[in-house]
């Protein structure tokens, strides 16, 4: 009889997940400073949500990679950690480059390589803690990877308001330059990002893949759910040639209005998945088992519960992602009453965004804490949908709240929703995975994180400019309903465990 996956210490969890402080800074000063570099190197308003889909494309592109590359590695430095290794030697490298850039198209190549290198570095974590815990403990281990990505980003997001208030350091510059304050506020963040890695992986172990699927057979044996067997499909000829046509049409539709070129991505990716079903379908006919043939079989052999979550991921996180594009124009143009990026007024304002990211992340780390105490009472999918409630109140209030230095209230909800975002919906599908497709399936998931800020960085930018005058503020107020749309969807999410047939 196997033995179950034993219970890890408090301090075994905290140094399997302090890498996130690290990740997170990097995150928080890509998300809180990435537009405003965008608009000092001379980006328009309608041009920055398309400029930030650097972002999630590479997200798209690299996280399912990583994650079925990190399920069939093992080496002396274990299964996930090679991954967080490299992968923070080339954030580090970019973070320190980013914003040095001295054009806008040089800023734009590097956040493809900056968020490409998190990423790497990040996508492992996820299933570093469904590896490492059992089940009782996984909601305590992604509470306290998003305790980590709230402290980080603290820190992070409030830096360029610190190196100036406090340090002294230049929050100005001339026209096409960026300033000091936001300058060593990367290079800062290099640093720390690697510490923070390097902890986990000097201080933490893994489990080896025989001895994940001994524990994995032990807590089914002590613990039986319900599995779902789904069948994978012979081919994909017939769903290839649908997203083909789609995206065709789509391109079609777009040219005949006239429409924003932005929305070209949308009918481009369509079609993209479209052909890489077609080539599966070929290489499955040459009968080639590699890497694209065995993303896309996950891919549609996803458990009920993650398909479930899929839907609630991505309402959740089209809110995230339009708040990090256009807050920082939100606040400036709204309530400082400018747009011009060499003002004063403006500068101030986008550092009090930083500070504002800084405060929403203070509560998400303060929310972490309480969010597994509050999911064990009234279930984890309740928990959700009032913390995501209280995100979409906050976005709606940057619409009632006049004065700037009130604007930390907001933060509170979304703080909140934040910290639920980061860590219910993953404990609740890390219960619903073969422990042998936690990396790859931890992957699949985030596709679900990227389409939402794909498709806000396609449409968003028009949505503004064509229906709201290009006043950024009702970005915000659109996220605020995304987010309602997920908090009653995850009320209807149940659990249970796959395998394919």
């Amino acid at each position: 009889m196997h033995q179950q996956k034993p219970d890890l210490s408090f301090w075994q969890i905290w140094n399997m997940c302090l890498g996130f402080f690290g990740i997170q800074f990097g995150f928080a000063l890509q998300n809180g400073n990435v537009s405003r570099i965008f608009q000092t190197l001379g980006a328009e308003m309608d041009q920055i949500a398309i400029l930030w889909v650097a972002a999630p494309l590479t997200g798209l592109l690299v996280q399912p990679i990583v994650g079925h590359f990190s399920d069939k590695t093992w080496t002396k430095l274990g299964r996930r950690r090679p991954f967080f290794l490299y992968g923070a030697i080339a954030t580090t490298l970019a973070l320190i480059f980013m914003p040095n850039s001295p054009h806008l198209w040089v800023a734009a190549m590097m956040l493809w390589i900056l968020d490409a290198a998190i990423n790497v570095t990040m996508e492992p974590f996820r299933a570093f803690v469904g590896d490492n815990l059992n089940k009782k403990q996984r909601p305590q281990g992604f509470a306290m990877q998003s305790f980590f990505i709230g402290v980080g980003a603290v820190v992070a997001s409030a830096l360029p308001w610190m190196m100036t208030n406090w340090f002294g350091v230049s929050n100005i510059a001339p026209e096409g330059m960026i300033p000091d304050s936001v300058v060593y506020s990367f290079y800062a963040g290099g640093v720390v990002l690697f510490l923070a890695v390097g902890w986990t992986i000097l201080r933490s172990k893994e489990y080896s893949p025989d001895q994940l699927a001994a524990f994995e057979a032990a807590e089914q044996q002590a613990n039986p759910v319900e599995v779902e067997v789904v069948k994978v499909r012979d081919n994909y000829w017939a769903s290839g040639a649908a997203a083909v046509v789609i995206g065709v049409l789509f391109w079609g539709f777009v040219y005949l209005q006239q429409l924003d070129q932005n929305l070209y991505l949308l009918g481009a990716l369509i079609a993209s998945f479209g052909v890489l079903q077609w080539l599966t379908s070929w290489f499955k006919q040459q009968n080639n088992r590699n890497m694209l043939v065995q993303i896309i079989d996950d891919l549609y052999a996803m458990p009920g519960t993650m398909k479930q979550l899929a839907v609630v991921q991505f309402f959740s996180w089209f809110p995230l992602f339009a708040m990090w594009i256009y807050t920082t124009a939100a606040v400036t143009s709204h309530h400082y009453g400018t747009s011009d990026t060499t003002s004063l007024a403006y500068n101030t304002g986008a550092d009090w965004v930083g500070v504002l990211f800084a405060v929403y992340n203070g509560f998400a780390a303060i929310a972490a804490l309480i969010i597994p105490w509050l999911a064990r009472r009234i279930t984890t999918q309740r928990t959700h949908s009032i913390n995501l409630t209280c995100g979409a109140l906050g976005l709606f209030s940057f619409f009632w709240i006049q004065d700037p230095a009130l604007l930390w209230l907001p933060m509170i909800g979304i703080g909140i929703a934040w910290a639920s975002i980061l860590s219910l919906p993953y404990a609740m599908l890390s219960n619903s995975l073969p422990a042998h497709k936690m990396g790859i399936y931890m992957g699949i998931f985030n596709i679900f994180i990227v389409l939402p800020q794909l498709l806000a960085a396609a449409i968003l930018g028009s949505l503004l400019k064509y229906f709201f005058g290009g006043e950024a503020i009702y970005a915000l107020a659109l996220g605020g309903v995304s987010y309602l749309i997920a908090a009653v969807y995850v009320l209807f999410v149940r659990t249970s465990k796959t395998v394919k047939g």
